[in-house]
């Protein structure tokens, strides 16, 4: 193709944008990018009784937090009904269309009639070629006329080449009696109006491509190349449930997910470059193209989730990080990191990040480090202070006073003090641990030393050890 590659990704406002949605726009993004096109927004929000302004801007959200930036401004289909409807008028001009008289209870006998001969109840209007002249006075429909006989074949890029029967396909409405458009023709419409050159999008649109494609026949318009991409379903082999991810994307980021990984993961969601399973964004848009979306339905796995999540967090810039765990704790509506918080975590993040899914996890590790004194252990960790423990507590705590703060140093105090007591390092950590943390997870005590510092170190094992 010479045109410049244009993508678009047109949710509907009726609710929020879910894993399915997310996806398509991935797919979308990453085509786009990845060939210096653009990548369109537009709201298809011509339902007019179920399209909100808060689930649009809920939309805008969550593609904001998976980082799939668009060009331009969002577009309102609903803005643009008179082009619609002036296409529709157009394509009656010409002959194209026409105007169907028949009301809603006539079409409901000749399907019942047709249900009750065994025959097709796709409806035959009697209106398709009655002249101008002898049109009356009543409200109608506008219909494209469609080919009645043959096949029509399409060619697309996952499903290869469909064909359709087009005794399938009935004369659509084009415009309503009361003068809007259908979404079928505003979809046509928009599209070509935009410059769209490639339609990514689920599978369950594939039957309308030859609905939609009458149109692009009839107005001689270049058609976009078609991917329709399988639907994604959860391990049980079933439709996504809210027990396994069709949730909304804003969900997933209250749920603790890092973008990356959540990108990371939608992007091996039915697509595949070799046996890559982590690949960074850079290495997502070289590789992504549409020979490599699988014809079968993904199957949404969270075990799987999580663990790419780990590694881009492992991997994750301390001060992204940082800013990316603000946005979390905004979106669960938790209290703000204070300056002393966010120093912290930033010193500690190259002990947090090990073997962390999310960031739930991450708080977890971190507790030392957004705690204060008095340091209130839980129950499990308080069993680790007893009278021996926090007497040997005591006598650390002089030790190191004047110590240099390396981990080499802390290593040899910790097990000097550990061997005059014919013990082991290790037995000595779960003491450490509760001083230092109030909890039986967390890094290793060394790590906690070196990230809480000298002061703030002693100071907690003081405390624990009366």
């Amino acid at each position: 193709m010479s045109r410049p590659v244009v993508t678009r990704f047109a949710p509907s406002p009726t609710g929020a944008l879910h894993i399915g949605g997310a996806r398509t726009a991935l797919f979308n993004w990453l085509y786009a990018r990845g060939r210096g096109g653009k990548f369109l927004l537009r709201i298809e929000d011509t339902d007019r009784a179920r399209s909100t302004p808060e689930n649009a801007q809920a939309i805008l959200d969550g593609l904001t937090w998976l980082g799939l930036d668009w060009d331009g401004d969002p577009v309102s289909q609903f803005d643009s009904a008179a082009r619609h409807a002036q296409v529709a008028h157009d394509l009656l001009a010409a002959g194209k269309a026409y105007k169907c008289f028949s009301t809603q209870d006539e079409i409901e006998a000749f399907r019942e009639q047709a249900r009750e001969q065994k025959t097709s109840t796709l409806f035959r209007s009697p209106w398709r070629d009655v002249p101008a002249a002898d049109h009356p006075d009543l409200p109608f429909v506008i219909r494209i006329k469609a080919a009645r006989e043959g096949t029509t074949t399409l060619h697309d890029e996952v499903q290869g080449d469909v064909t359709w029967s087009n005794d399938q396909l009935d004369d659509m409405i084009l415009l309503r009696s009361d003068g809007s458009p259908v979404y079928m023709l505003a979809v046509v419409v928009d599209d070509h109006d935009m410059g769209v050159t490639h339609v990514i999008r689920g599978d369950d649109h594939l039957a309308n491509a030859f609905r939609q494609n009458l149109i692009y026949d009839a107005m001689g318009w270049p058609k976009p190349v078609l991917a329709h991409i399988p639907l994604i379903y959860g391990p049980d082999g079933k439709k996504l449930s809210k027990r396994y991810g069709a949730t909304g994307a804003a969900e997933y980021q209250a749920l603790g997910y890092p973008a990356a990984g959540m990108r990371n993961y939608l992007a091996r969601l039915g697509w595949s470059h070799g046996d890559a399973e982590f690949f960074s964004d850079a290495q997502a848009r070289d590789w992504f193209d549409l020979d490599g979306i699988g014809k079968s339905p993904a199957r949404f796995d969270t075990a799987k989730l999580e663990h790419l999540c780990g590694q881009h967090i492992a991997v994750a810039d301390d001060a992204a990080l940082l800013h990316e765990l603000q946005g979390y704790l905004a979106a669960t509506g938790a209290e703000p990191l204070d300056n002393a918080q966010k120093d912290g975590l930033l010193r500690g993040m190259y002990c947090l990040k090990e073997r962390a899914k999310t960031f739930p996890e991450l708080f977890e590790k971190a507790h030392f480090i957004l705690t204060s004194r008095p340091i209130v252990p839980d129950e499990k960790s308080a069993a680790q202070l007893t009278d021996v423990s926090r007497g040997i507590l005591s006598e650390l705590t002089p030790q190191l006073q004047n110590a240099s703060w390396t981990r080499d140093t802390l290593e040899s105090i910790v097990a000097t003090i550990a061997e005059a007591h014919d013990t082991k390092l290790g037995k000595l950590a779960g003491p450490l641990r509760t001083a230092l943390a109030g909890r039986s997870v967390s890094p290793s005590v060394f790590d906690m030393m070196l990230v809480l510092g000298q002061s703030e170190t002693i100071g907690r094992l003081s405390d624990a050890s009366k």
